[in-house]
């Protein structure tokens, strides 16, 4: 016999059958649109990426496996920097097209490789991934470095040394801190997985048995250079986090991991609670996963996932694909005017431009 459902459960299957419909059709829109075209999913998007646009490429099939993009305002024009895992550099990125090593042992400051960096592959090498992950910068406009196989938070000092803000937790060492954001009040927080390790969650050299979401507060007050370590969240809807990101007000901070957005409302002492699910992007019908994470003025969301970039409203609507030839696996706002969204990922870097400017490093001079 068929169990009959209550008018609640039949409401709730109805929703919950349109939201993976809708994700379906989204996912496949995406798969058959044009290279490094925009799918506008709602007319609201309109509103926030310009009829005309589409992905331009920078810089295509050179790098290893970019990540981490910040852009740094400084001099006339100011710069983009970002990580290659799979060459241990951050590389800076000029408007009129010149690129430059900007740091090297970005990740990891050791020698012997035999142990360490996590397996890759970025559609035509097979690589180790040993160096930088996220990249941001902190108030005074310093760069906060996610070390991945270092295994640390790092700040690159004025004068060009490191200063290690975190690298243990309760006595362990992390797994490989991935991305990270830094709050108007100067608390950093970031995510860590394993893909800085060699053989990833397996790995004998792994100290922590879970994924954190971690926080860092104020590290320039009196507790000392490194602040406090907190940890969080442990597996966020049982994955590992990787994306993070604030809404406009700092009073949502969002995380994402495996194919979810998950929302928390942040306390006033800086901690999370309330988690839950803000989009689900199981039922796209295109390979890829979440990643990197950015925000407009507005509160959309600008994430990578299935098919490209999805641009989320702040209540959890899909409302676009910016879709790229190689999968995405970070974003910045950046330019004087914070609307152009710049994305790397694998070999290349791309960028398109915005009508709503985006979210940057709050630093005390610019914001």
């Amino acid at each position: 016999m068929t169990p009959r459902l209550t008018p609640f459960a039949r409401g709730k299957t109805r929703l919950l059958t349109a939201v993976l419909l809708a994700a379906t059709v989204a996912g496949a829109a995406a798969q058959s649109a044009p290279q490094n075209a925009v799918v506008r999913l709602d007319p609201s998007l309109d509103a926030l990426i310009p009829a005309s646009a589409k992905a331009d490429l920078l810089k295509g099939d050179y790098f290893g496996a970019t990540e981490g993009p910040v852009w740094v305002d400084e001099g006339r024009n100011g710069y983009l920097l970002f990580s290659d895992m799979a060459a241990n550099t951050i590389y800076k990125w000029m408007p009129g097209g010149q690129l430059s090593v900007f740091l090297d042992k970005s990740g990891y400051t050791g020698n012997d490789i035999n142990n360490v960096g996590g397996q890759y592959t970025n559609g035509r090498l097979h690589l180790l991934n040993i160096g930088s992950n996220g990249l941001t910068l902190d108030r005074e406009g310093r760069l906060i470095i996610a070390g991945m196989t270092d295994r640390n938070i790092t700040r690159l000092e004025k004068d060009g040394s490191r200063t290690t803000l975190a690298d243990t937790y309760e006595g362990k060492r992390l797994n490989s801190p991935n991305d990270l954001v830094v709050k108007s009040d100067g608390a950093i927080y970031f995510t860590e997985t394993t893909s800085g390790m060699r053989g990833r969650d397996e790995s004998p050299a792994r100290e922590l048995p879970f994924h954190g979401v971690y926080l860092i507060t104020h590290p320039s007050t009196p507790l000392g250079a490194r602040g406090e370590l907190r940890l969080l969240e442990k597996d966020p809807q049982g994955v590992a986090p990787n994306g993070i990101a604030f809404s406009p007000d700092e009073k949502i901070l969002y995380v994402n991991g495996g194919l979810k957005i998950n929302a928390y409302d942040v306390l006033p002492d800086d901690t999370i609670a309330n988690p839950r699910v803000l989009i689900d992007m199981s039922g796209a019908n295109t390979p890829g996963n979440t990643d990197g994470m950015k925000v407009d003025r507005n509160g959309n969301i600008y994430c990578s996932g299935p098919g490209g970039v999805w641009i989320v409203s702040p209540q959890g609507k899909h409302l676009g694909t910016i879709v790229t030839p190689d999968r995405v696996a970070n974003l910045a706002f950046g330019d004087a005017d914070s609307r152009t969204l710049y994305m790397v990922g694998g070999r290349s870097l791309w960028r398109i431009r915005t009508n709503i400017p985006g979210i940057r490093p709050m630093t005390k001079e610019k914001r």
